[in-house]
């Protein structure tokens, strides 16, 4: 019997009600899973590597206040902007990771893996820009390769674009937004190039001049979430024979401090290399900085190093150095971080470690994914999808005016489901239909994904992760392993699967 949109719509009720929303709620996704975008078994790794912030340590939500407050004080006593901005303060319900800045029309917007800009999520200053404003501008709602961020998600050599992947970049975006806004509010002319370098300096500077820093070593209950787990995570891996290895952009004292706070004052022990203010991504790059030994004083030592000896905390150096000296090599090494970019690309690219991103959003993602106004909003959505596709052949005026129903209630459900996640760009990992631009170079860059390290005390040390089958769009669903979709819990020997398809923004 063949159907019409009229009979459907007449029906629509319960359709909604009785057959779209079966079993789910009871096969949830886990939120401390760990999520594989390529196979890999935890037998073969010999040499775990890590960065240390938002890795092994967590901050606080006090830490975003912070670095906003102290890089709009810098833009006002040092780049002389007006006193009047200090009225902004941090909202950290604005931005999300991943977004993308272009430097010269001065808007923030989301930009999904094909490089189309999700209309709705472009905004100038603390204001969306219309739709039709947003076409005009880009001549359509496709960005240009030669305009997309650099590899490393800078603007530079002609690049307009600049992607915010860092969490310490939140709240950049919103000083950003709120300066913007100042100066649109009250008609001021200004240049937005020199906007975008004057609060990246001074969000730079908060870091180099070392204001975070003393800040968080002056308060570290604040700042710092303490988590025993991180202890019990290297504790596990040594146990098991495992060697490990640090290397991160901080400084010794503020590593050391935050390490004895979370791990305890042997933390050293723990760790068979120690790197401080490697300056990564050039770490993985420059070849041509040594090592320099750090004492106990944190004074820098003239000495050539042969080695790099266990207790002792070394500063620059070069990644080709490192191999040389330690011979960990390829496959048998998992390094950990949090920067697709700065701690991840390079690795898996040029030197073939395995890597693991660290994405503390994932679980406040997957926990909206699992409630039942969710699962109800996105069941009902591909539902109105799939009928568009079907039903579109019916030419008849009724027909027509129930398909034109359908899409105008689509693009509301896809607005709502923009709103679960964040009420300006939505979900960090999708668009409307699409991945963001930041889940496709997750999905490059990162062998495993996962919230946080404490995952790993869920899995035994010998466990292979395996990403799910997902079908090509010309393949049979039923060739789709999708059942594992929805792991349950991450004990030795569950299923692991990509968040690819799973989600819906």
């Amino acid at each position: 019997m063949e159907f019409s949109p009229g009979d459907i719509k007449d029906n629509q009720d319960v359709v909604r009600q009785k057959d779209l929303v079966p079993s789910i709620m009871n096969n949830l996704l886990n939120p401390d899973a760990i999520f594989s975008n390529n196979e890999m078994s935890l037998s073969d790794i010999e040499i775990y590597g890590f960065d240390y912030d938002y890795t092994l340590v967590f901050y606080s939500k006090h830490l975003h206040t912070l670095i906003f407050n102290a890089a709009r004080d810098l833009l006002i006593n040092e780049h002389r902007y007006p006193v009047e901005i200090r009225k902004y303060e941090y909202d950290p319900n604005f931005a999300i990771r991943g977004l993308h800045y272009d430097v010269q029309r001065a808007v923030l917007m989301k930009i999904d893996a094909f490089h189309y800009i999700q209309l709705g999520t472009v905004y100038r200053g603390l204001s969306v820009v219309p739709d039709e404003e947003v076409i005009e501008m880009y001549e359509g709602s496709h960005v240009p390769l030669e305009q997309m961020s650099d590899f490393y998600g800078k603007s530079s050599h002609g690049n307009t674009m600049k992607q915010f992947m860092d969490i310490f970049s939140l709240p950049e975006m919103s000083l950003l937004s709120c300066v913007n806004e100042y100066f649109l509010k009250n008609n001021i002319d200004y240049e937005p190039v020199h906007l975008y370098k004057d609060v990246k300096d001074s969000i730079r500077d908060v870091h180099i001049k070392g204001i975070m820093y003393r800040a968080i070593e002056a308060d570290i209950e604040k700042y710092i979430c303490y988590a025993e787990q991180t202890r019990a995570v290297l504790a596990k891996l040594a146990d098991h024979g495992k060697k490990m290895f640090l290397i991160t952009n901080s400084p010794s004292s503020f590593v050391d401090k935050g390490m004895r706070y979370i791990v305890g004052k042997d933390w050293r022990d723990l760790f068979d290399v120690v790197i401080v203010q490697a300056e990564k991504p050039n770490f993985f790059n420059d070849k041509r900085r040594p090592f320099r030994k750090v004492n106990e004083k944190g004074v820098l030592l003239w000495d050539k190093i042969h080695k790099l000896q266990k207790g002792q905390i070394y500063k620059q150096g070069n990644l080709y150095e490192f191999l040389k000296l330690t011979g960990w090599r390829g496959s048998k090494v998992l390094y950990f971080g949090d920067h697709i970019y700065s701690d991840l690309a390079d690795l898996t690219l040029k030197h073939g470690w395995r890597t693991g991103a660290i994405i503390p959003e994932l679980r406040s993602e997957l926990r909206i994914m699992n409630t039942e106004q969710y699962i109800q909003t996105m069941t009902w959505l591909q539902t109105l999808t799939g009928l568009l596709e079907q039903m579109q052949v019916h030419r008849d005026v009724e027909s027509q005016l129930v398909l034109q129903e359908w899409k105008k209630e689509r693009k509301e459900m896809r607005d709502m489901t923009k709103n679960f996640f964040n009420a300006q760009f939505g979900s960090l990992f999708r668009t409307d239909q699409n991945p963001t631009y930041f889940l496709r170079r997750l999905s490059r860059f990162a062998d495993i994904y996962m919230a946080s390290l404490s995952c790993l005390l869920s899995y035994d040390v010998s466990h292979t992760f395996y990403p799910r089958r997902t079908p090509l769009q010309h393949e049979l669903p039923a060739w789709s392993d999708g059942a594992r979709a929805r792991a349950p819990a991450p004990a030795p020997g569950s299923a692991c699967a990509p968040l690819r398809e799973a989600h819906g923004d």
